[in-house]
C-alpha cells in the first residue's frame, strides 16, 4: 500500500470517528486524553489530537488542502470554526504546534477575512474585528491577480523565514487550515 492510499484511509477513519463520535479507549482518567496540553478539565468530545490553549482547542486540517470556503465548511461540519488568533502568545503557541508537526513551511487558513469591507479584517468565526495583528511585512496588500481575483482571506504563512505570520490570499487558494472549538 503506498503513502497516498494510507493517508486517504487515515483521513476517512478520522472523519468517521468525528462523525460517529467513536471514543478512543484510554487507561488514564484525564478529561481530555487527546489534547496536547491537558492541564485543565474539559468534556471529552474529541477523538482527534487537539492543541489546548485556554478555552480553545485547535485542530490542524492537514489531510487535504481546501479553499477558504471548503475549509470553513469542514470545520463547521465537525462542530468547529476556522481559527481566530487574539494575542501574540496564542499565535506563538499555534505556530509551535504547527512546526512540531513539521509543517512550518506550509500555508494555513484562519477565519480572518475582509470580504465584507475591503481593508477591514474581522474573524469570521466570531464576527469580531481583528485587534491583535501579526502580518508579514507589506501585508495585507490585497494583490489583484490577472483573473481579477483579490486577496480577501487570511492565512498563516512563513513567507520569509521569520515564522508563521499573516498574509491575505485569494479565498480560492487551496491550502491546509486550522479549526478551533471552545470548551462547552
Amino acid at each position: 500500500m503506498d503513502l497516498s492510499t494510507c493517508t486517504k484511509i487515515f483521513a476517512v477513519l478520522a472523519i468517521y470517528i468525528c462523525i460517529t463520535g467513536a471514543v478512543v479507549k484510554t487507561n488514564n482518567n484525564q478529561d481530555c486524553p487527546n489534547c496536547v496540553d491537558d492541564s485543565t478539565a474539559a468534556a471529552n468530545r474529541w477523538t482527534m489530537p487537539l492543541l489546548k490553549y485556554g478555552e480553545k482547542r485547535y485542530y490542524l486540517g492537514i489531510f487535504f488542502k481546501a479553499n477558504y470556503y471548503r475549509a470553513t465548511q469542514y470545520c463547521r461540519f465537525h462542530g468547529m470554526h476556522l481559527a481566530s488568533i487574539n494575542s501574540q502568545e496564542e499565535n506563538d503557541k499555534l505556530e509551535k504546534y504547527i512546526k512540531d508537526f513539521g509543517l512550518g513551511h506550509e500555508h494555513f487558513w484562519t477565519s480572518g477575512t475582509d470580504l465584507a469591507q475591503e481593508g477591514s479584517f474581522f474573524w469570521m468565526s466570531t464576527g469580531r474585528p481583528i485587534t491583535f495583528t501579526n502580518w508579514n511585512a507589506g501585508e495585507p496588500n490585497n494583490f489583484q491577480y490577472e483573473n481579477g481575483e483579490e486577496e480577501n482571506c487570511m492565512e498563516l504563512w512563513n513567507r520569509d523565514g521569520k515564522g508563521l505570520k499573516w498574509n491575505d490570499s485569494p479565498c480560492s487558494f487551496e491550502t491546509y487550515f486550522v479549526c478551533e472549538a471552545h470548551e462547552s
